[in-house]
């Protein structure tokens, strides 16, 4: 699994928290950006997601993206 995935997400998000420690037990690389704090990104994940603010979006090395996936996606799309 090649390139570093970048999750866009939230501190409140019960699903991000989720995602990062599987991530992290998966060892695969991720930057993380704070949609609260980051005006631009908040913009790209409404865009990415028909105007609402869904976390985590994933965006990967292709520039596709994936809302709320399972880790397995992640694995699934990180091989393709």
């Amino acid at each position: 699994m090649q390139g570093t995935v970048t999750m866009y997400s939230t501190t409140w998000c019960g699903y991000c928290r989720r995602l990062k420690s599987q991530l992290d037990r998966e060892g695969i690389a991720y930057s993380e950006i704070n949609i609260e704090q980051d005006p631009e990104s908040a913009a790209f994940v409404e865009k990415a997601n028909g105007g609402n603010q869904t976390v985590p979006t994933v965006l990967f090395p292709d520039g596709s993206t994936l809302t709320n996936p399972s880790l397995a996606q992640v694995k699934q799309k990180l091989a393709a």
